[in-house]
């Protein structure tokens, strides 16, 4: 999550003031377009092995490796920090059976990129239109935290999943973490753009978006408001519409 301590009235967006600034990059890898971990994936040793005493623990729950959910011919890819201990991690699917999917869901309703209804688990029916969610790491970490040994054994799929998406015209980044990870995947500095809740990066092949997180915490404290999140939805909205 970003560190910026601005009132909530500055961090509040107002699209029309948020002009896109263009950046690119250069990619110059041959290595295979990998989308998705094995389900016992070995590249963290620390996940890894909470992942097993999850499954001591619950051997009911999904306990592995949380794979992309939504439409493989999206516009939007959704990008957030990783799955939840009892949500995703538990459920199968990103962003379902805690409180920030229900925020994040309830808002894709909301602007036509959901049918159905979300009911908190995998088999609800539930499907995203034109739209894809993954996280920039796909194993559950201890305390929500992943650490930089961990975002970057894994940024090979975030990367394969930007790859691998044909009609892609926006990512939505959940979180500095997230926005962090997009670049880097992409072969940038952190320096090329900077997260801000609303701010918009035009890059190489596709727009990038950034939002604070809809986690409990941020909600609760009103970092992030209904409205606030919705105001980015609809400037997603907007470049989806270009």
């Amino acid at each position: 999550m970003a560190n910026d301590k601005r009132d909530l009235d500055a961090c509040s967006i107002l699209v029309e003031q948020k002009p896109c600034v263009a950046l690119s990059w250069s990619m110059t890898s041959n290595a295979p377009v990998l989308t998705t971990p094995d389900a016992d994936c070995d590249l963290c040793p620390r996940l890894k092995a909470y992942r097993e005493a999850n499954r001591a623990a619950h051997p009911d729950w999904f306990n592995a490796p949380v794979p992309c959910f939504g439409d493989e011919k999206a516009q939007l890819l959704i990008v957030g920090l990783a799955p939840g201990v009892t949500g995703a991690n538990r459920t199968a699917r990103p962003f379902t059976g805690d409180w920030a999917g229900d925020l994040l869901y309830a808002t894709l309703d909301k602007f036509g990129l959901s049918k159905g209804v979300y009911a908190q688990h995998k088999d609800d029916g539930l499907e995203l239109v034109n739209t894809m969610i993954t996280n920039a790491v796909r194993c559950v970490p201890p305390q929500n935290k992943p650490i930089g040994a961990e975002m970057t054994a894994c940024r090979g799929f975030l990367q394969g999943r930007l790859d691998s998406l044909p009609n892609l015209k926006v990512v939505l980044s959940l979180g500095k973490i997230s926005h962090d990870n997009v670049l880097r995947a992409r072969g940038m500095k952190l320096s090329d753009a900077k997260f801000a809740h609303g701010a918009c990066h035009e890059m190489d092949g596709f727009t990038l978006i950034d939002s604070y997180h809809c986690s409990r915490y941020n909600t609760n404290t009103r970092r992030l408001t209904t409205q606030m999140f919705e105001d980015v939805f609809a400037l997603v909205q907007q470049k989806l519409a270009q």
